[in-house]
């Protein structure tokens, strides 16, 4: 069976980590790329991210063709699809940080500040801690992953949580989408497994 990964090269992710981490969990073909047509046919297609949201946002809008390359391949033909950390936020409707701005809309909701309601959890929520399953999902499964994030998801489609001076969504996700808020790349034998189930899903 093929299975072409597209990993989006947008100047705004760890790709390299993220590849490695692939292949340590049984890739054996990524294109790291920014090339829409690249995506257009590929098998399963992985979104990283890091920094801000308005600035990810608009570095992925500023690929040519690349936004709709990825709504024809993951909306229209239903690919499966990973965001990781700001991959992850992207898939919301908007983010709050530094101003509103657009995100792909796949999931309604809001990417916000944390606001932890215990004053000792810190911002950015940054190192180890639980992922909590709340609904079933075939890629989702309790463990430790790393996370380092200021901002967090407010929506539908939340999968998992995670504690930080209150719950804090650690993972979203419908159909053949999934965005977690950790790295799976740094998250050890945890992260791999869920690479690996990513590697092997047919939402």
């Amino acid at each position: 069976m093929s299975n072409r990964i597209a990993l989006i090269d947008y100047g705004a992710g760890n790709l390299h980590s993220v590849a490695n981490a692939l292949k340590a969990a049984g890739a054996t073909s990524i294109d790291i790329t920014a090339n829409p047509a690249v995506v257009a046919c590929a098998d399963r297609i992985v979104l990283p991210g890091v920094g801000a949201f308005g600035a990810c946002a608009s570095a992925l809008r500023a690929v040519p063709g690349m936004t709709e390359a990825l709504n024809v391949r993951v909306i229209g033909g239903g690919v499966p699809f990973l965001g990781i950390c700001v991959g992850m936020q992207l898939m919301a409707e908007a983010g709050e940080e530094f101003g509103t701005h657009p995100g792909l809309g796949w999931l309604r909701g809001t990417v916000r500040p944390l606001a932890p309601v215990d004053p000792n959890a810190k911002v950015p929520h940054m190192g180890w801690n639980d992922v909590a399953p709340i609904t079933p999902h075939p890629l989702i499964e309790p463990g430790e992953a790393y996370f380092l994030h200021s901002f967090g998801f407010e929506g539908d489609g939340v999968v998992a949580t995670t504690e930080h001076g209150g719950a804090v969504t650690a993972a979203i996700g419908r159909d053949n989408m999934l965005g977690v808020q950790f790295h799976p790349e740094k998250s050890q034998r945890y992260g791999l497994a869920l690479l690996e189930r990513f590697l092997e899903w047919k939402p």
